[in-house]
């Protein structure tokens, strides 16, 4: 079939296989080109088929030639429907690994279930014994707790009073006004249920449980901090409280795993395009201006750069992981420099929809958009029929 993007608000229905696996092709070829990392061996990766779940797996497996088992919950094609992307994603990796001679199994299941759990326990059990690093990168917006049998839904409002700032329709350049109204306690409660840290702790204690950690073992979670402009909607609103509760999830965990020398850490991303914030107010314009200013003061990084500096110039050094007073790891550092900050807030006031073209990278923002999905991606012929049926080789 013909595939093309077909949008509903800041969701693209569509995935195309082809522009997937060229893109997927693309970040193993940046990888192999910034050397050997003298990292983990046999990796886990939980939310593997996506943005930093996905960039974790490839560098794991391309620049430290390490085992890996990846955890998604993605849509399978059906005849004249697309994939979600993610599956195609995977699909593609799990090809690459292959050839490459590499070892790459997937799960496809909600992975806050202790089903699947249980099924990752069992494949880690048979086939590596051991994992010696577990990326936990998981972007849902619900999640049932599997003891209770409650379901949980986030939600992305401030706390205290409504928030109004400038947001960007990234499709139309149109700059307006937008107004969230506050949380209550209870959308607090459930967006921490949702995204902090608890079900994280629960795949390590299980894992620990069965032997599974390897001495030494490490496990990150990803996180997010921003800038001053989008503060009282993200990390002072709902999602800040979830994200307070990952990071503080990073010491406990590491508490529980002294006894096998493994340590926890939450790193803090740069703001990139993924699916996850295109749905955030504000966060599109506040991205379109920063990656502005990013790309002409040489220090850009899309999804791929951020995680292999992760691996190699903070995670894998043979030397003891530098953290800031919070005992994060900053991978922000170059968004957060204070020179690129005061740029953005500048350009932040005289943002008009008349103007962002030229003041903003919109342009490149679309771009990072349509290539989550496939989409836009150079060298694909998307006038050519494609095959939506492509399947994940480990499960068929």
């Amino acid at each position: 079939m013909i595939i093309e993007p077909r949008m509903r608000g800041f969701i693209c229905l569509t995935a195309h296989p082809e522009g997937a696996a060229q893109n997927v092709k693309n970040q193993i070829e940046y990888v192999k080109s910034k050397g050997k990392i003298e990292g983990a061996k046999k990796v886990l990766v939980i939310g593997a088929s996506t943005g930093f779940g996905l960039a974790s797996r490839i560098t794991s497996a391309f620049g430290s030639d390490a085992s890996t088992i990846g955890v998604f919950f993605e849509k399978p094609p059906a005849e004249g429907k697309t994939a979600s992307p993610g599956w195609y994603n995977s699909a593609a990796f799990e090809t690459e690994a292959h050839k490459a001679a590499l070892y790459a199994k997937s799960i496809n299941g909600d992975a806050f279930s202790n089903e699947v759990k249980k099924e990752t326990l069992d494949l880690i059990k048979a086939d590596l014994g051991q994992v010696d690093l577990i990326i936990y990168s998981l972007a849902s917006p619900v999640r049932t707790n599997p003891n209770t049998g409650v379901l949980h839904r986030s939600v992305l409002k401030p706390i205290g009073g409504a928030y109004s700032n400038k947001t960007v329709d990234f499709h139309t350049g149109k700059v307006s006004e937008i107004s969230i109204e506050p949380s209550k306690e209870d959308d607090i409660e459930n967006t921490v249920a949702v995204m902090g840290g608890e079900d994280w702790a629960m795949w390590i204690d299980a894992l620990k449980a069965e032997n599974l950690l390897a001495p030494g073992a490490t496990t990150v979670a990803y996180s997010y901090i921003g800038p001053a402009v989008t503060e009282p909607v993200y990390r002072k609103g709902t999602i800040g409280r979830a994200k307070d509760h990952l990071e503080a999830t990073a010491f406990s965990i590491t508490d529980s795993l002294k006894d096998i020398g493994g340590k926890a850490y939450v790193s803090v991303n740069k703001a990139l395009v993924t699916q996850a914030s295109s749905a955030i107010p504000v966060i599109p314009l506040y991205i379109s201006i920063l990656y502005k200013i990013m790309k002409e003061e040489g220090v850009h990084e899309g999804t791929i750069e951020q995680i292999q500096r992760l691996y190699q110039d903070r995670l894998f050094t043979g030397k003891e992981v530098p953290t800031d007073e919070k005992g994060r790891i900053r991978i922000d550092d170059w968004e957060m420099r204070e020179d690129i900050q005061e740029k953005v807030a500048a350009l932040w006031e005289k943002a008009t929809t008349e103007n962002l073209s030229e003041i903003g990278d919109l342009e490149g923002y679309r771009k990072d958009f349509y290539n989550l999905f496939g989409f836009d991606i150079q060298g694909v012929d998307y006038k050519a029929e494609a095959d939506e049926m492509i399947q994940v080789d480990s499960l068929k």
